[in-house]
């Protein structure tokens, strides 16, 4: 049995061969790769040809990456499972530098690392190395900051199991959602303080879709929540999480041009706000700043602060 299986969900993909042989480029060599073609209308099989003797190759119709992946799950023979998105690709230490990890740590079932921002052509823009602000994954800091990025995590097969995979009604959220359940069941993490993967950035990327991605952010966050089982210390943090989403959602909208839809956010960010309005507006500013930094992006807060929907919002507050 091999000890670690790459699940690789495929979707009218047009960078899987890349995925593929970072894979099969590994210095660890004791996997197997299983892609789940969830419904491809373009021919990723002919692509896939070349390398039917190193895969296990599964077609299913189109239900979301999600079910994609709890495919992978159902068929996986390894001890680990480790998720490739197919339009990123892992460096050749990815697969050695976890597994050891895991070896040296038996009580630990998630193993998290950092990533580098690459674009469509595959050249670095940024490291990633959430370590720095967060040094220790417990639960409490997975429900409060959320550093996630699946294909630069590893985890061991029986938790995923344990929790009963990933939630399919998520299409943009489930990866958030089966975290915090993995770290609410007692799931420990460790980091591997080294860059893994590349995470690419392209015109087709999934997580672009900033509106579905805001609703379900939210949905996961609600859903938490209103569990009956957190402790106490994790339900002392409700208003904080629930204020910090809403900024984040906040900025992705921006970042991807929803301006309507980011005053939106922010308003709703107010009822969970500890500061006053004002001291809350320059929060936003500071956290939207530091956003920018992280993505290389060149903040333009006039075309935020001078916008019909803000004027209405401090309208609204007598501002």
């Amino acid at each position: 049995m091999p000890r670690v299986s790459v699940i690789i969900p495929a979707y009218n993909s047009l960078y899987v061969t890349e995925a593929l042989n970072s894979v099969l480029n590994q210095t660890y060599r004791d996997y197997e790769i299983i892609v789940v073609d969830d419904g491809s209308r373009e021919h990723i099989q002919q692509i896939l040809e070349p390398y039917s003797s190193k895969i296990n190759y599964i077609y299913q119709e189109n239900q979301g990456v999600a079910a994609a992946r709890n495919r992978g799950i159902e068929v996986a023979r390894g001890e680990f499972v480790a998720f490739l998105d197919h339009d990123d690709f892992f460096l050749p230490d990815k697969l050695s530098l976890q597994v050891s990890c895991f070896d040296t740590q038996s009580r630990v079932g998630m193993i998290h690392t950092g990533w580098c921002r690459v674009n469509q052509m595959g050249r670095a823009i940024q490291d990633v190395k959430p370590w720095h602000q967060i040094p220790v994954l417990d639960l409490e800091n997975w429900v409060r900051w959320m550093p996630i990025l699946f294909s630069a995590m590893m985890f061991r097969r029986h938790w995923l199991e344990e929790v009963g995979g990933l939630d399919t009604k998520f299409k943009q959220a489930s990866d958030l959602d089966l975290v915090q359940r993995l770290a609410l069941k007692g799931c420990e993490t460790a980091w591997v303080r080294e860059v893994t993967v590349c995470y690419r950035e392209h015109e087709r990327n999934d997580s672009l879709n900033t509106q579905l991605q805001a609703l379900e952010s939210w949905q996961v966050r609600d859903e938490f929540f209103a569990r009956s089982d957190l402790p106490l210390g994790v339900r002392s943090l409700e208003r904080e999480c629930r204020y910090r989403t809403l900024i984040w959602i906040a900025w992705r909208l921006f970042y991807t041009g929803y301006l309507e839809s980011t005053v939106e956010y922010l308003e709703k960010s107010l009822s969970y706000s500890p500061y006053s309005l004002t001291k809350t507006i320059s929060d936003w500013v500071k956290t939207f700043t530091r956003y920018s930094a992280e993505y290389s992006y060149e903040l333009d807060t006039l075309s935020l602060t001078q916008s019909k929907s803000w004027e209405q919002m401090l309208s609204r507050f007598g501002k």
